[in-house]
């Protein structure tokens, strides 16, 4: 496996094209629909928000998905298309239809995304001239610009793509994503679309996907907000002819994998006013899911993530986030590392330096580490510290 590009993203596979436009939806300047298209039909899965409110176009896709087969995704920003009735799906069909028809392909084979503020219809108008234009710009090129498209709140685009040499040959992976506030597990208010050469049958992508989504973007908080809107979304077009199963598959979920958890520490790194990002890992728990339980407690506590923010090297703060995840442990077994330090263990505090301790939680990357000696279950979590332009962004985000 090679070094990830991140200057590239759904393009770098054989077979796709995409486009990134402005159509009137967001400020003049800013892009705000986005287009992605494999020249033939491909493979498709999905994992989706599971908030009780889902946007319209969560609820045509996962029908897309539901079929298996898919041509392309088309994206817009600046509006969720969320809680507007009818109406909302009327138009997110309607979006599929523009682009099933320029294709040749059934509407049910369109992905339909967006993004941005709820509860304001699309302005449809605005949306056909976008899918339009996208059309004429189609390219295979640089995808800056389909990145940027997708963006709400985000600081900058992100993008990951890689080549994988598999037991039955190289295939390419590639992806967008965006993501910067309402970022916790189940998902987030963030979308990912990922596209891949290999060729896999839907069954198979959908849980490798699905696995790899539990690790990676279901593995991050900004603010502990689940969205209406999340959803990621794979491709695959078979176009290197190369078929992905037993060995080949494993390669291939390594690879994406790494695409997928560039992506989400970039969501994480880019938290609305985040400075700094930390990883929680939980080690030895009962099982996964207990130590998965205890990771989210802690990365999404206000007070570890103002702590975060502050560089203190409040371990009281962790070790309490821990006990109130509502799982069984003992401190008394339990070590607790800050930056590679120990600073609790066995029931009560640990000595060490703590100044020098202090200036090393300065770093841009934070290491929280919890022994709980209690079994073989693991996991791990990324988080954002909390700051005072995160209130201030989410304060006035419409006005």
């Amino acid at each position: 496996m090679v070094a990830l590009n991140v200057q590239l993203g759904v393009n770098y596979p054989r077979g796709f094209k995409s486009a990134g436009v402005y159509c009137g939806i967001k400020k003049p300047g800013l892009l705000d629909l986005a287009l992605i298209v494999s020249e033939t039909e491909a493979s498709v899965a999905g994992v989706f928000t599971t908030n009780q409110v889902q946007a319209a176009p969560v609820l045509w896709s996962k029908q897309v998905v539901a079929g298996g087969k898919a041509r392309a995704i088309v994206v817009n920003s600046g509006n969720a298309n969320c809680l507007t009735g009818e109406q909302g799906m009327r138009d997110a069909q309607r979006m599929a239809e523009l682009v099933a028809k320029r294709l040749g392909c059934p509407p049910k084979q369109v992905v339909v995304a967006s993004t941005g503020v709820i509860g304001v219809p699309l302005p449809m108008n605005a949306v056909e001239s976008g899918i339009a234009l996208a059309f004429e710009r189609l390219g295979d090129g640089d995808d800056r610009a389909t990145a940027d498209a997708i963006l709400t709140t985000d600081n900058a685009s992100k993008r990951a793509s890689i080549e994988i040499e598999t037991p039955a040959g190289t295939v390419r992976i590639g992806a967008i994503a965006k993501g910067a506030g309402m970022i916790a597990p189940s998902m987030a208010t963030m979308l990912a679309f990922i596209t891949t050469d290999a060729q896999i049958d839907p069954a198979s992508l959908q849980a490798c996907l699905t696995r790899v989504v539990d690790r990676t973007f279901n593995a991050i908080s900004v603010d502990g907000d689940t969205s209406t809107n999340d959803m990621v979304i794979a491709l695959a077009n078979g176009v290197s002819g190369v078929a992905v199963e037993g060995a080949a598959l494993e390669a291939f979920e390594q690879g994406l994998t790494a695409v997928c958890e560039h992506l989400a520490k970039r969501i994480v790194r880019d938290g609305e006013g985040a400075t700094r990002i930390f990883e929680v890992r939980v080690e030895g728990a009962a099982d996964h899911a207990t130590a998965k339980r205890i990771a989210r407690t802690i990365a999404e506590s206000l007070l570890v993530k103002t702590a975060i923010h502050g560089g203190d090297p409040n371990w009281g703060r962790i070790i309490a986030a821990a006990g109130r995840a509502g799982v069984p442990f003992d401190p008394n077994r339990a070590k607790l590392y800050l930056q590679q330090t120990l600073v609790f263990a066995d029931g009560r505090p640990a000595e060490y330096d703590e100044p020098a301790l202090a200036a090393r939680m300065q770093a841009e990357e934070v290491s929280i580490v919890l022994q709980l000696r209690d079994g073989a279950g693991n996991a791990h979590y990324w988080g954002c510290d909390l700051t005072a332009e995160y209130v201030q962004l989410n304060a006035h985000y419409r006005t």
